[in-house]
This record gives structure tokens, sequence and C-alpha cells, in this order.
């Protein structure tokens, strides 16, 4: 039954993690973006922290059937979800790629509040004509102009969880407990880090669209190195290659405060970057299809992760905090040397960012440019 139970969560998953960044970014306006794209990897800390909290009270219980209510609690924000989803409307683009086109302008003006949207307008329709032309978008998406995004879209999730994250979030009361915490402690501990993350996610939906993505990928990127090869020497100084040994209270603490600190630099930066910046940079004709990889390559890493993390902890002890720090490292310039910036560039224009890059331009054409900006 739990096997059966995870499939299906993990089908609606799925359909969320496509959905969601994709509708935020059409309904977003450029300027607000970030922010408001970043408010799906919110909601994402704030379950992670209620879900830690009703284990850690469940936890308490003394009878079997506080797991039963843990899990059963589960079904509260799906019906949210579910009952929410009625009362959405639908995009923009959605609307003018289904020839509602007065509704899409109405529409339009409504979440823009003003009705000076002629040039959006104009190139939303642009988009959906450039749109209606392809017939096959995921055979487009290995055209040469599309080459940015699609390696965007692979490795952008793809060190996104190579970040180690999943190593604190899902599995933080057994590596406390192994750092010498009690049971009960470790999942306070992890209440505590989830309390990190969202108020670390609050700081990213504040400076995302002024400081810009670049930014906060590399600075987030450089704190995760450090606080990761520090966690790794403090646990090596204590346990070494055998595993064991003994910690006391404030050692224990001191790693916690670094894990912490780990955990806010992924929360501003690869946690909500890692949406953001592949929902953002598609053209509405291989849209959908560009989050679909994404999200494949998200989930599959994360499955992939959570399989042979145990493994890899009993085999690397503490060096592996090294290993996620040298794949911290490898992103971190990947990031550098291949991200450009997208902040507060319209969707159906961010082809110019793309143009103006040093690497990339060599993969787009001013004809490109031409019909991706004008749909002819």
């Amino acid at each position: 039954m739990l096997i059966i139970g995870r499939v299906l969560l993990g089908v609606g998953v799925g359909f969320v993690n496509q959905s969601v960044p994709l509708y935020l970014s059409e309904m977003a306006p450029a300027k607000l973006r970030g922010m408001l794209n970043i408010g799906f990897q919110l909601m994402i800390t704030i379950g992670t922290l209620a879900a830690n909290l009703i284990n850690y009270a469940t936890s308490k219980i003394k009878s079997d059937e506080g797991w039963r209510i843990s899990l059963g609690l589960a079904a509260v924000p799906a019906l949210i979800i579910t009952l929410g989803s009625l009362f959405l409307p639908d995009t923009p683009n959605s609307l003018i790629a289904r020839g509602y086109d007065e509704a899409a302008w109405d529409m339009l003006c409504r979440i823009r509040g003003t009705s000076g949207i002629d040039q959006e307008y104009a190139n939303l329709v642009a988009a959906s004509e450039a749109s209606k032309a392809v017939e096959k978008p995921w055979r487009n998406m290995l055209k040469r102009k599309y080459r940015a995004q699609l390696v965007m879209a692979v490795m952008i999730p793809f060190f996104q969880q190579l970040a180690g994250i999943n190593v604190i979030v899902l599995f933080a009361p057994p590596l406390f407990r192994t750092i010498g915490f009690v049971d009960h402690a470790s999942l306070l501990s992890s209440i505590v880090i989830g309390l990190v993350n969202v108020i670390a996610t609050f700081i990213s939906i504040l400076t995302v669209d002024r400081l810009g993505r670049r930014f906060l990928f590399l600075q987030g990127g450089l704190l995760m190195i450090a606080c990761e090869f520090l966690v790794g020497l403090l646990i090596g100084l204590k346990f070494g290659t055998t595993g064991m040994g003994t910690i006391s209270t404030g050692y224990a603490i001191l790693v916690i405060v670094f894990i912490c600190l780990y955990v806010a630099g992924f929360a501003w930066s690869w946690g909500p970057l890692g949406w953001l910046v592949p929902s953002e940079i598609f053209p509405l004709e291989i849209r959908s299809a560009g989050q679909s990889i994404t999200v494949c390559v998200n989930m599959a890493c994360t499955f992939v992760i959570a399989q042979i993390f145990l493994t890899m902890l009993c085999h690397f002890k503490y060096q592996l905090f090294y290993y996620f720090a040298v794949w911290d490292m490898i992103k971190t310039v990947f990031i550098y040397v291949f991200l450009p910036e997208t902040k507060n560039m319209p969707i159906e224009e961010m082809i110019l960012v793309w143009k103006r890059h040093w690497f990339w331009k060599r993969f787009i054409t001013k004809e490109d440019v031409h019909i991706e900006l004008t749909g002819i």
C-alpha cells in the first residue's frame, strides 16, 4: 500500500512541478517574475517545515498510531491544491494558443493592472504564431538555436540534486543521530533546518529581481562549498574513517550551525533558482517540453541519490561531504561560464539574452532572433 501510494504521489508531484513554475512565469510581469516564481519554492519549504513539525509531534504519541496520523495529514495540502486549482484562471499565453484572443487581452490587462499592454500582447501573439508552426516540440528542442535551453534544462536540475541537500533534508534525523543526538533531538534539529530553509527562501524572494539570478547562484554555491568542507572536516576529526567515536553537545551544535548555513545558501540560490531559471528561458513552442525535461531530470536524480545515499555514507563516511562539495565547485563554475543573467527580461524576448552571450551566440542566427520576436 505504501509503495502504490508513493507511486501515485510521485505522479501528482510530477504534474505540479511541471505546471506550477511555468504558470507563475507566464502570469508574472518580467520585473517581478523571480519573486513570484520563488513563491513555489517557498511553499515547498513551508511544507517541509510543517511535515517536520508534524513528525515531531506524532513521534510523542504513545500509541502506534502516530505514523498513520503523519501520513494521513499529507492529504490536506493535496486537497488544497485540488480545490484551489479550480479557481485559477488560464494564462494569457494559453488563451491565445487556444484562440481566445479577447479573453487573453482581458486577462493580461487584469494581471498587469493596466490597459497599456499593446507591446506585451503583440509579443505573446507572435510567440503563439511561432509555436503553432511547431508540430513536434520534442524534436524541435534538438535544433541548434535551442542548444542553450536544452543544456540548462538538463544541467541545472542535475546540479541542483547533486548539491547534497537531500542528504541534509531527507536524512537529517539519522544524520543527527550519527553525530550524537537522540531520536527526539534529531527530529527537533530537522525542524531547525526547516525553519532556516523558510527564512533563507524569503531572502531569495526579496533579492532575486534586484541582485539577479547569477549573483545568487554564485554566492550560494560558494557558501555551500565552504560549509560542506567544514562539516566534513569537523565530522572527520571526531569519527575518522571508522565511523566510530563520541561527540560533545557543543561540538555537535557547531556542526549544526555549519549545516544550517549550508541549507541557507541552498535555499536562497539553487533551491528556488533550480525551478525559476528553467521555467523562464524557453520560448512558447517548446516550453512544456523543456519543463518536462527539467522535472524528469530532477526527479530521476532525486530517486538515484535516495537509493545510494546510505551506501555512500557507509563507504565515504565524512568524505561524503567532500564529494558533494566537489560537485558544488563544478556547478558554480558552470553557472559562472555558461549562464547569462535573465532578470527583468520578458520571456518572449529571452532569445536576446542568449544571442548576447559569448558562448551561446554562435548557435543563434539573426534570422532565428527575427522569427522568435515576430513569429514570421
